[in-house]
């Protein structure tokens, strides 16, 4: 059973217009996943990243951004694992609590540049207020889980021989998560 909510590609660029500025491809009518697959195996093939996080839904792009990070990352750090593993909690219970607690380590987190704490801010942008206080803030906007997701999957494949294959593995596991 597929936990898509989209018919055609060219839905999830209407969903997320920011789409149309962090894809160079333009959309289709195919479905979805044959979208996602083109994209991968194209000229363009970072494309098929940042499309998958947009298409699945925000705890499926999180958990997506996370096991893609792991897999990337030889040797993950003390600090990335706390930061996985708070994104990783807010995926198994996606309560506000959790939530703010991914919130706190994304943005207090020595290294912004760390693959690990986007997907931190993935699930911490996932809704409710973006910053850490007792009196609310401003609404994280629909596109920023899909948006840390992606990024932190980018700064993972810094660096990689064999990006392409690296990209293809985990757009594969995009798409299992995408029908299980």
């Amino acid at each position: 059973m597929s936990r898509l909510r989209f018919s055609i590609a060219r839905e999830v660029f209407e969903a997320f217009p920011t789409a149309y500025e962090d894809i160079a491809a333009r959309p289709s009518d195919q479905l979805p996943l044959l979208f996602l697959r083109a994209l991968a195996d194209g000229p363009t093939p970072d494309d098929a990243i940042a499309f998958c996080a947009y298409l699945l839904p925000r705890r499926e792009a999180v958990w997506w951004a996370s096991q893609s990070v792991r897999a990337l990352l030889e040797r993950p750090s003390q600090t990335d694992e706390i930061a996985l593993k708070a994104a990783e909690d807010w995926v198994y219970e996606p309560e506000e609590e959790r939530r703010r607690e991914a919130l706190r380590i994304g943005t207090t987190a020595t290294n912004q540049r760390a693959a690990s704490t986007w997907v931190a801010l993935a699930a911490a942008w996932s809704g409710g207020p973006m910053i850490v206080t007792d009196y609310g803030g401003p609404l994280a906007p629909p596109q920023l889980t899909a948006q840390a997701a992606f990024t932190a999957i980018r700064i993972a494949l810094g660096g990689k021989s064999d990006r392409r294959g690296h990209i293809s593995r985990s757009i594969e596991q995009g798409i299992r998560i995408a029908e299980s």
